[in-house]
């Protein structure tokens, strides 16, 4: 297993839309288990593929206080969502430092394949089913900063750019 390097917003390559997986095949297997050595590296509860730079529908999640039920969803599709809303406050591992409040459906069913290769539906609420709706948007795409207002999303821009440059400095 490896550690990736996780693009940090405003990277550009955060907005690729992700492929679909052809074959769960080894190297599938490979990437599920980088991303989720990598998730748990950085303290975050989930991890998609374009967060590190693999542009392909891949996404690792943990949402366990033990943090030892990773669930891994290969081209995930949302088939239901709840028409009932709720504010949560989120961060992302490609935002550091940076939480805003992000309305979503308070629940969900996601159709996906598992590592294996294997069909399976999940029925998600709370916590789980922000998550997997925030890492469904990286396979789109979008950053969760996307909802926030124009004032908000460029204050968190120039603070990003601003600690890049300090970073590279020191």
């Amino acid at each position: 297993m490896a550690l990736l390097p996780i693009l940090c917003y405003p990277d550009p390559r955060l907005h690729t839309v992700a492929k679909p997986v052809q074959a769960v095949d080894a190297r599938i297997r490979q990437l599920v288990a980088d991303m989720l050595e990598t998730m748990y590296d950085a303290h975050g509860i989930g991890l998609a593929a374009t967060q590190v730079d693999a542009h392909e529908r891949v996404i690792v999640i943990d949402v366990s206080e033990e943090r030892d039920r990773p669930l891994v969803l290969i081209n995930p599709e949302i088939v239901w969502a709840s028409p009932e809303k709720q504010v949560n406050e989120e961060g992302c591992l490609s935002v550091p430092g940076i939480y805003d409040g992000v309305e979503r459906s308070s629940s969900v069913r996601v159709s996906a394949l598992d590592e294996k290769g294997e069909p399976r539906t999940i029925e998600a609420e709370g916590l789980l089913a922000v998550c997997i709706q925030h890492e469904m948007d990286h396979l789109l795409g979008k950053v969760f900063v996307e909802y926030l207002s124009p004032l908000k999303r460029n204050r968190i821009k120039t603070k990003m750019l601003k600690s890049r440059r300090d970073t590279v400095r020191a």
